[in-house]
């Protein structure tokens, strides 16, 4: 059996996790919203039209905070349009996805089902068609606590409390040609600027992030950031990444690796920011928001050209499986190792359209296979990431040439006294042991080993198996002198929980 090593040590700190890591996202896309989460008529559905079955999931899946309302949706959307009487309301053509969008589910809505899944709301606003004025009307709305014709207007509508929203996206993706409203990276950083200061006369408290590049493949990749950032950095708290990845051709080895493309692209942004840090001789350190990451296969997708108008149409809805859950869990990984610069995560995106939950119309929903490294990232990732740099055979890959066998990531939570240890095995030939010198936390308890693996790689859960592909205990870890040593089958995620006998 091929083998590999790392070791642990409260004193190798990277960075506190922040909770907001494990986000998530609603675009009006598709059946994300409608048949998705709101789904007035559902035999699980709430007054309100919101689907209980996947709010439970939704709090399962452990999700901090869910961004909205895009996404590609929000550069031709109009804020006002999804506020007031849903009998008022008016239909439009969503020009970003070729849908008509009937407005019945809205800002009032969003922030319902945000409080009742436990998440903290994320607002984008449109710097395609619209811009400044119509940022901070929006602010004005949400924030402010009354006495304003906008403010009133809230009230009015029902909630009486401010929504006190405090992390807010300046547009979306404005690098993209695709993008409504597409701008180039100086106009974009003036006008992120202009909007960031006047955000921040109304509400000094708020967060703003600024767009970064749409993907490390981008022509303009990392001149974008510093053009953006000379005009915006000391006005913004965070930039952003967006990364898809997708199997090609039947290179499964390369797809398995992709993690190190999304760390290579983290380290660039990082690099780039501290140039212009420097540059401007700011004292801040600008972290990231990966506001969209996930597996998503665009080489089956035609394009928004190809699409009929129709309202909530089964759009990018991709089935995945046991691998594409592997690789998502790689991804995971990734964010951990990088928790000192990046603060927010969401895995794009939460129902139907390319989502760890699926939902049918009037009938179930179920978890997919990639809700469970998810899911179990965010209940057990706690305190401070450590850094771990496994030793592991290599394997040779067409697209990123010899990359490790294993990948891992370990969190630990000093008042508990618990150790998490995630670990990928990207080898598809076989089972690997893993030995890790703990000593340096003296006497361990070991916890659970979950496993996610099949003899299938292929393996899906869909409406007629929703169950085929869950977690599973391992073997079995054996600790011996503060060697943890555990056997981690071929192409799988991996779970370890470890306690410190003192806090016992």
């Amino acid at each position: 059996m091929k083998t590999a090593h790392l070791t642990l040590d409260p004193a190798f700190r990277i960075g506190t996790i922040d909770r907001r890591l494990f986000g998530s996202f609603v675009e009006h896309m598709g059946r994300c919203v409608y048949t998705g989460i709101y789904e007035p008529g559902h035999p699980r559905a709430d007054e309100l039209g919101l689907r209980q079955d996947v709010v439970e999931l939704t709090r399962e899946l452990g999700v901090t905070v869910v961004r909205y309302p895009g996404g590609n949706f929000v550069s031709n959307h109009r804020w006002e349009d999804g506020i007031g009487s849903r009998e008022t309301r008016p239909t439009r053509l969503d020009l970003a996805w070729r849908s008509i969008e009937t407005n019945q589910f809205g800002l009032g809505e969003y922030m319902a089902w945000v409080r009742e899944v436990g998440a903290e709301p994320m607002l984008a606003v449109n710097l395609g068609t619209r811009g400044l004025a119509e940022a901070v009307e929006l602010l004005e709305y949400c924030n402010y606590p009354g006495g304003t014709q906008l403010s009133d207007l809230r009230v009015k509508n029902g909630d009486t409390d401010p929504y006190g929203i405090k992390l807010w996206c300046l547009g979306n993706e404005m690098d993209g040609p695709w993008q409504i409203g597409h701008l180039t990276a100086q106009e974009y950083g003036r006008r992120a600027a202009e909007t960031a200061n006047a955000m921040r006369r109304l509400d000094p408290t708020i967060e703003l992030v600024a767009c970064g590049s749409s993907g490390r493949h981008m022509p303009t990749f990392g001149g974008w950031e510093a053009t953006v950032l000379e005009h915006c950095y000391d006005l913004v708290d965070y930039v952003s990444m967006h990364a898809y990845y997708e199997e090609h051709d039947g290179d499964l080895d390369s797809f398995l690796a992709s993690a190190v493309d999304m760390d290579a692209f983290i380290e660039e942004v990082i690099a780039t920011a501290d140039h212009v840090k420097a540059k401007l001789r700011s004292r801040k350190r600008l972290r990231i928001s990966f506001d969209e990451w996930n597996v998503w296969y665009q080489s089956r997708f035609p394009g928004e050209a190809a699409l009929e108008w129709r309202q909530a149409p089964r759009l990018i809805e991709d089935e995945y499986s046991v691998a594409d859950a592997v690789v998502v869990g790689s991804y995971l990984i990734s964010l951990l190792s990088h928790a000192d610069r990046v603060a927010v995560g969401c895995q794009a995106q939460l129902v139907n359209i390319i989502a760890p939950i699926r939902t049918e119309p009037g009938g179930p929903a179920w978890r997919q296979p990639t809700f469970y490294p998810f899911a179990q990232a965010a209940a057990l990732a706690r305190g401070e990431a450590l850094r771990v740099e496994p030793v592991a055979p290599h394997i040779d890959t067409r697209a990123y040439g010899p990359v490790p066998a294993v990948t891992a990531a370990a969190s630990y939570d000093a008042e508990s006294g618990r150790i998490a240890l995630f670990a990928v095995n990207r080898d598809r030939t076989g089972p690997l042991e893993l030995s890790v010198d703990a000593r340096a936390f003296g006497p361990l308890r070991t916890g659970r080993h979950l496993v996610l693996a099949d003899d299938d790689v292929r393996a899906t859960n869909n409406l007629a198996h929703p169950d085929r592909v869950v977690p599973r205990p391992g073997d079995g870890a054996r600790l011996d002198g503060g060697t943890l040593t555990v056997t981690l089958p071929p192409t799988s995620w991996n779970v370890l929980e470890l306690t410190t006998t003192e806090s016992a």
